[in-house]
C-alpha cells in the first residue's frame, strides 16, 4: 500500500469529485491516476493559494480503477456526467471523457471552453492517463479541512507534482483519521458556490 500526496490548488468539487457515494479522481493529476494501485491512498493537502496551508483537504483510498469509456458507460456513475442546466453539483460532474471511434469526446464541462467546445489543453493533460480512480472509503473535508498534526508533516508536498509518503507515516495518518473523523463528504468544496459555475482554461 502506497500513499500519494499532492497540493490542491483548486477545489470546486471537480477533481476530486466527492459527491454521492463515490469520491472520484477522473481529471488532472495523470501521474497519480497512472501510478495509484487498488488499496493505495491519495492525499490532497491545502495550498497557500486557497489559504489552506498545513491542512488536509481530502484522503481517498483507491477501491477501483476504470478507463474513461468504462466510467462513462457504468450506470453507477451516470450521476457524475455534467448537466449544464442542472444544479451546481451536476455542472461540476467529472464524467466527461469517452471515445467516438478513435477520437476523444470531451463533454461540455468545467474543463471545456466557455462556449462548451473542446478545450485541447485540458483534454491533452487529462487523457495522458486513461484511468479514473474511484473511492468508497474517503474523507472529504473541503472548507472544513483540519490542520494536520505536526507528526504527519512528511505528507506535505511543496509545489507542483506529487510525492510518495513514507508508508509508516501514511498509515499513522489513516489511523488518526479513522479515530477522529467521520467518513464521507463532510463539507462543501473550498471554492464551491451554489450560485456560480466556473471553467478552467488549463493555463
Amino acid at each position: 500500500m502506497n500513499f500519494h500526496s499532492y497540493v490542491v490548488t483548486r477545489d470546486y468539487g471537480f477533481a476530486p469529485n466527492p459527491f454521492g457515494e463515490y469520491c472520484t479522481l477522473a481529471t488532472c493529476k495523470p501521474k497519480i491516476r497512472s501510478a495509484a494501485a487498488i488499496g493505495d491512498w491519495v492525499l490532497g493537502t491545502g495550498s497557500k493559494t486557497l489559504s489552506m496551508e498545513s491542512k488536509l483537504v481530502f484522503a481517498m483510498q483507491v477501491g477501483e480503477a476504470l478507463t474513461f469509456d468504462e466510467y462513462w458507460n457504468d450506470e453507477r456513475f451516470a450521476y457524475k456526467k455534467p448537466v449544464m442546466n442542472g444544479s451546481i453539483v451536476q455542472m461540476f460532474g467529472d464524467n466527461i471523457y469517452h471515445h467516438s471511434g478513435e477520437n476523444w469526446i470531451q463533454e461540455n464541462s468545467h474543463h471545456s471552453n466557455d462556449d462548451g467546445s473542446i478545450n485541447p489543453l485540458n483534454l491533452a493533460k487529462d487523457t495522458k492517463a486513461d484511468r479514473v480512480l474511484i473511492g468508497t472509503k474517503f474523507y472529504y473535508f473541503g472548507k472544513s479541512a483540519p490542520t494536520v498534526p505536526s507528526e504527519f508533516d512528511e505528507i506535505f508536498k511543496e509545489g507542483i507534482g506529487h510525492k510518495k509518503v513514507d508508508v509508516e507515516v501514511g498509515q499513522r495518518l489513516v489511523d488518526w483519521l479513522t479515530s477522529t473523523q467521520e467518513v464521507g463528504l463532510l463539507d462543501d468544496p473550498i471554492q464551491f458556490d451554489n450560485n456560480q459555475f466556473d471553467r478552467y482554461s488549463g493555463k
